[in-house]
């Protein structure tokens, strides 16, 4: 019988291009382990030092998703790291036995080991070599990560003392990019779990990650064709995990894990993941700051007690943060049934001062933070950006309305159908950041960087779903049913998709939905697309709009110049 010291090599539970996997029993002990150990042997005592110090340093991390380690160890120039078989049985074993029954739960299983990978990470220390035999179950269904460092040295044989601390430049650059590779191989073994085949038919993710980008051009997507029912989200989150352009790909065990625990949160109702957090965030900082300004603003609309609700309700309409207080206020109190005059939604500030009065103005503008609320600096900047963004869409939805319809209505559709925008960059401000990076970089041509594979555009709420595992519009409409919106003022603040065409209207509500969504893609496209590309853009919508607006591209184009003149000339509000 093979013998590595006093352990019995028993069967080969797995092996790749780096590891091997071996089931032994120890008599000494009366228990069966579990022995990883590297396919070539260390050459040389520096080499075997080095292998033992990054195992050992691994094996004193303790965390409930990594598996605990029983024994580091050298036999005959074979070094090896023992973990007791009672931990678990590996992942491709236990699939045999226990197939699994839902996208959830493959999911699941790779969030766990991701938080196990995400401390270690954190702790400077990478797996190096990460396959589904790397991943052991226990009978509870819970996964930990096996033999961290096992495949390699992690400080090279002759480096300094500085490197062995960790405070190499170049050692510090090779931890990342290892944690990385981990990283990559998590998204490949989500691939392949989902899929129930490996990508580009190869079990080995090492392998695989040496064929992918920038090392080779294979290109690994998920396919359309699974056992179970894969939506958009996941399939985002998945095939952004192995992305053919390296600068789309998660950077972090931590980013990726946010993104699978949203998605499995979201799935599960509202009551976890980034709908809670936003809810929760909601009640102790408020939905958005008020502008700048506020104390003037209030002032000013105390002297107009008694005037036209309309003066009031302009002074009233550049601050989102009290619109969107006053509309909360009144849309919540008819949900209750409390309606308090009229019928529907209220749509317009004027028809709120007219049932609040000017004391309710105050008394709504007192419950807001001041600007830059619980934000500031870079962040802050970022928010304000934005929230003239979304202004600029209102006035061109007002430009944009067919005749008969309330100016107002038509502003705040249009700025309300920006409400998850708003809620993620004044919440997830990080991870507000991450979607415009990743946007922006999916923007850049492919050719600019060498060696990356040319794929689909990452739109916005791909982008959303693999940075929170939800779409940005299923925050705002959390937060619209948060407030008490009814069911028709939710049909109106959700945007048209991009694939839908616009349709006949069934009812004004219908109308003033198109108008808002009409005036946002126009606004997206000034704001994101280069000047040569934006003629094209408006012509597109003109066909998709045209007949429903009865508006053409150059109405478009004029309805957008209209509205930046309008921006422009109002006076920005002096800060408190």
């Amino acid at each position: 019988m093979r013998r590595i010291g006093r352990f019995e090599l028993r069967r080969l539970l797995g092996k790749s291009d780096r590891t091997m996997l071996w089931l032994a029993a120890d008599p000494s002990a009366g228990q069966e382990v579990m022995l990883t150990m590297p396919r070539a042997a260390p050459v040389g005592l520096a080499a075997a030092t080095s292998w033992t110090m990054g195992v050992r340093r691994a094996a004193r991390l303790d965390h409930p998703n990594l598996a605990p380690v029983l024994e580091v160890g050298m036999h005959e120039n074979w070094p090896f790291v023992a973990v007791a078989r009672s931990v678990g049985i590996p992942l491709d074993e236990w699939l045999q036995a226990h197939p699994p029954t839902s996208a959830d739960e493959v999911a699941g299983w790779i969030a766990d080991a991701l938080r196990g990978l995400s401390f270690a990470h954190e702790g400077g220390v990478a797996h190096l070599d990460l396959q589904l035999q790397s991943l052991v179950v226990n009978e509870h269904g819970r996964v930990r990560v096996m033999a961290l460092a096992a495949a390699g040295e992690t400080v090279a044989p002759g480096t300094t003392a500085e490197a062995s601390r960790g405070l190499d430049p170049a050692q510090l650059r090779a931890q990342r990019d290892a944690a990385e590779r981990d990283v990559i191989a998590c998204g490949l073994l989500l691939h392949q779990l989902l899929a129930t085949e490996p990508p580009l038919g190869v079990a080995d993710t090492m392998r695989v990650i040496g064929r992918m980008a920038p090392h080779g051009r294979e290109f690994v997507r998920l396919p359309w064709t699974l056992r179970w029912p894969v939506n958009d989200a996941l399939r985002a989150i998945v095939n952004r995990s192995t992305a053919g352009q390296p600068r789309l790909r998660y950077r972090s065990a931590r980013t990726l894990l946010d993104a699978l625990d949203g998605w499995r949160a979201a799935g599960a109702g509202d009551d976890g993941g980034p709908v809670a957090l936003l809810l929760d965030r909601v009640r102790r900082v408020g939905h958005l700051p008020a502008a700048p300004g506020l104390s003037s603003r209030v002032h000013g609309v105390g002297r107009l007690e008694g005037q036209r609700t309309d003066d009031i309700a302009n002074q009233i309409l550049p601050d989102l943060g009290l619109s969107f207080e006053l509309l909360r206020t009144l849309n919540s109190a008819q949900v209750q049934g409390s309606q308090m005059g009229g019928s529907g939604p209220v749509l317009t500030l004027s028809r709120a001062v007219a049932l609040i009065g000017v004391n309710g103005v105050e008394h709504a503008a007192s419950a807001l933070r001041p600007w830059p609320g619980a934000l500031e600096g870079a962040a802050a900047d970022a928010l304000a950006a934005l929230m003239e963004r979304v202004r600029l869409a209102g006035l061109v939805a007002q430009a944009l309305r067919p005749p008969g319809y309330d100016p107002e209505a038509a502003y705040l559709v249009a700025v309300l159908q920006n409400l998850g925008r708003l809620m993620v960059r004044y919440h997830f401000a990080d991870a507000a950041e991450q979607i415009q990076q990743l946007l922006r970089s999916a923007k850049e041509p492919a050719a600019a960087h060498d060696g990356e594979s040319a794929e689909p555009m990452l739109g916005e709420e791909a982008a959303s779903f693999t940075v929170l595992g939800v779409d940005i519009g299923l925050l705002g409409a959390a937060m619209a049913r948060h407030w008490g919106f009814g069911a028709e003022l939710q049909h109106m603040i959700r945007r048209l998709p991009l694939d839908t065409p616009a349709r006949k209207p069934d009812g004004d509500g219908d109308v003033l939905r198109i108008v808002g969504s009409a005036a946002n893609e126009a606004v997206d496209a000034f704001s994101e697309l280069p000047a040569e590309r934006l003629a094209g853009a408006l012509n597109h919508m003109a066909v998709r709009y045209g007949r429903v607006l009865n508006v053409d591209a150059r109405g478009l184009a004029d309805a957008l110049r209209r509205a930046r003149e309008q921006l422009r000339s109002e006076q920005p509000a002096e800060e408190d």
